[in-house]
């Protein structure tokens, strides 16, 4: 059974505090709360890292049992920018004052050691660490004793956050709140309409979403017949894992679904790209196609997926109706998209298409922009209806999959500026980005991880 708790400033949601009767009063002077920092990944840790810089009191709260929880979740993977983009300054700084032994600035980190190297040290800082609170999932954050129909001296009340930990729910009182949930972990179906359907999720045994470590489960793969569907980095990662597994077990069959015109769209930059680890990937799904060891079938849009004797992919190809079969395992690599539940009860401006914020959609658009040719941004583009509640990072482009993780740095940077009363701060850019090539030519459409 769970009981509620009201947690103040000066106390601890780590452990249960004693019920506190709410007040039914409004209190106008919110100075003295913290601002509630949602999501303790690479941009969660930096609005922490500059709120610190800002000397602003700050609670960050993650839902899993580690910091960058769902991170560690694709940790084998690596990335395709080196360490000089991935560490923010703000962190840096706070870092330097510590033994933290910086990375080779022009090595390619894997997402355990974007973990290991940077993001674990950062959260062992004195300044940082007694405010982050484990394994505390925000179900829901409203006004104080207020829905989101009630307009009267709204905007001077607190927020609640309210926390479940363990067999309580906490409700947090905060003077603003920065989401930096991201979007991992909710991904799209593979149907290419984007519709979740019940043939889908009865088959939840034999489809991975996301990039699986093969190597940790190579039974569940050696020797079968297996569909990876997406057209973006996430797919070509899967795949090249997929091949080197196919080498030892060669009755593996690999089949690569996607809805592009053609494959050669798939393959990027290759060579000319400009950030090299991801040009190679290109270079080596290239081989491997054209090698006959992965067959491809495309333009291909799915309509439905389900289960006869084995998987049967049902879709539509050059305008024919077709069905795919003899799939023992689905692989989708179809993106991921935002989680707006626990924000129901905010005034938000999302844009109808992206599902990202109604201000930054021109800019992100993923049918006109990649992750090289989004334009810097901070607090102004992403202020909400709800004052001084902010969504960030991968979670603020909604499913456009142009995210970059300095982008985030830069979004956080600027507000925590703003929150900190120094507007002129905020309205700087101090953003610099790697030159990305041809990547906004060839690289539309891509799955999140690509960037």
């Amino acid at each position: 059974m769970k009981t509620l708790k009201v947690i103040k400033q000066n106390q601890s949601c780590c452990t249960p505090a004693q019920d506190i009767e709410v007040q039914e009063t409004i209190n106008n002077s919110n100075k003295n709360l913290p601002i509630v920092i949602i999501g303790a990944g690479p941009i969660g840790l930096a609005a922490a890292a500059h709120l610190v810089e800002q000397n602003q009191s700050f609670i960050l709260l993650e839902a899993g049992n580690e910091i960058a929880h769902n991170i560690r979740t694709w940790g084998h993977v690596t990335l395709f920018s080196p360490w000089r983009y991935n560490i923010n300054k703000a962190a840096k700084s706070l870092l330097e004052g510590s033994d933290w032994v910086e990375p080779n600035l022009e090595t390619i980190p894997t997402g355990h050691e974007l973990i290991d190297l940077y993001l674990k040290p950062l959260a062992e800082l004195t300044l940082i660490k007694p405010s982050i609170r484990l394994n505390s999932k925000v179900v829901g954050i409203s006004r104080q004793l207020n829905d989101k129909m009630k307009s009267k001296n709204r905007f001077n009340q607190s927020f609640n956050i309210y926390v479940e930990k363990e067999d309580d729910i906490y409700i947090i009182e905060a003077k603003a709140v920065i989401d930096a949930t991201g979007t991992w972990g909710n991904p799209n179906p593979a149907n290419s309409t984007g519709v979740w359907l019940k043939n889908e999720k009865e088959l939840v045994d034999q489809i991975e979403y996301g990039i699986p470590d093969i190597n940790t489960n190579p039974k569940r793969y050696a020797n079968k017949k297996i569909a990876v569907i997406g057209g973006g980095h996430s797919a070509i990662n899967t795949l090249l894992a997929l091949a080197e597994l196919q080498k030892d077990n060669p009755s593996t069959k690999l089949v690569w679904i996607m809805r592009k015109r053609s494959v050669e769209e798939a393959y990027g930059g290759e060579e000319k790209d400009a950030l090299a680890a991801r040009g190679a990937l290109g270079i080596r799904i290239h081989e491997l196609v054209d090698t006959g060891k992965i067959e491809v079938v495309t333009p291909f849009y799915i309509s439905q997926v389900k289960k006869e004797e084995n998987i049967h992919i049902v879709g539509t190809i050059n305008g024919e109706q077709k069905v795919l079969t003899g799939f023992d395992e689905l692989i989708v690599n179809a993106g991921n998209r935002p989680d707006f539940t626990m924000n129901n009860e905010l005034r938000l401006s999302i844009d109808t298409a992206t599902e990202s914020v109604q201000a930054l959609a021109p800019l992100i658009d993923p049918n006109e922009h990649s992750c090289g040719t989004v334009r810097a941004h901070g607090e102004e583009i992403l202020r909400q209806p709800e004052t001084d509640f902010y969504i960030v990072g991968a979670k603020s482009y909604g499913r456009a999959p142009t995210f970059l993780m300095a982008t985030g740095y830069e979004q956080v940077r600027s507000i925590t500026a703003y929150l900190s009363g120094d507007e002129e701060a905020s309205k700087r850019v101090e953003l610099e980005l790697p030159e990305t090539g041809v990547c906004s030519i060839n690289l539309v459409n891509q799955s999140n991880t690509g960037c």
